[in-house]
């Protein structure tokens, strides 16, 4: 979920609530807040948590609420993740520690710290190759579900494997591999362009579900072009000018993030006026 701002860049935290009740009416069975969509680098942990608890009290007693509490210092994230859990999340997002790029044995330490912070909570593992410049092999993975109790899921935005993976959920961490994910035996996807055609997408899910999984990618194929519209900037920004033009909340992103213009600004407002 994209996180609005008010003008001033300060947390909107009612624009927060409208717009995750109106993603859950739209098709999502829940939300990711303080993400990378989220802008999460550039919120500070109070803001997090209190973003967190906002959309909590909004919509957790019918939607999922997981928390994007993932950092390259370990520290950092466990102490985010103790907090999500305290403030009652169902779910906290980590990503594999990104830049300074640690050996498996790193990582496995990392996890361990977040797993034993998180307590109950269930974690979901991000690996997303392209950002973190780690890609956390499906055996290493399931290692750490066998290892860590509450380590249960993974959003999978290696689009090069959307294969099972033992003892974890499999997420797909990017829109145009959904679909496919879902057809792998994966149980569904932490996505972007649900913000925009969220009716969409939960008929690929339905379909997906129902055991039609070639209507489910012919579904995704009449997608296509919103997906690379999205895509063709940080989804904080495109999906930011889309629900925008549309009324539903401001423009306003923290920097480096800024205003899509152009071309690619026309693609969007061309997205925008189709609601469904």
């Amino acid at each position: 979920m994209v996180t609005p701002f008010g003008d001033d860049g300060s947390l909107d935290v009612p624009g927060a609530r409208n717009l995750a009740s109106y993603l859950v009416e739209n098709g999502s069975h829940g939300v990711v807040v303080a993400g990378t969509t989220g802008e999460g680098p550039t919120l500070s942990d109070d803001e997090t948590i209190e973003l967190l608890e906002a959309v909590l009290d909004e919509i957790g007693s019918d939607a999922t609420v997981i928390c994007g509490t993932g950092s390259n210092d370990t520290r950092h994230a466990a102490h985010l993740t103790r907090r999500a859990s305290q403030a009652g999340a169902h779910g906290v997002l980590v990503v594999a520690p990104y830049y300074n790029k640690p050996i498996e044995t790193g990582l496995r330490a990392h996890f361990a710290q977040v797993s034993e912070a998180a307590g109950e909570t269930p974690v979901a593992v991000y690996n997303i190759p392209s950002r973190s410049v780690i890609n956390m092999s499906p055996d290493f993975m399931g290692s750490l579900a066998a290892e860590f109790q509450n380590i249960t899921g993974v959003k999978q935005a290696n689009n090069g494997d959307m294969g099972p993976i033992e003892g974890l959920d499999v997420m797909a961490g990017n829109d145009d591999v959904f679909a496919r994910c879902l057809r792998e035996g994966g149980t569904g996807g932490i996505l972007v362009a649900s913000h925009v055609v969220g009716p969409n997408m939960r008929k690929i899910y339905d379909a997906a579900e129902a055991g039609d999984h070639d209507g489910a990618l012919d579904l995704e194929r009449e997608l296509a072009g919103v997906y690379s519209a999205i895509a063709g900037a940080p989804p904080a920004s495109t999906v930011k000018a889309i629900l925008s033009m549309r009324g539903l909340i401001g423009e306003t992103q923290r920097l480096p993030m800024v205003p899509v213009q152009g071309p690619a600004r026309a693609a969007l407002a061309e997205i925008a006026e189709c609601k469904s």
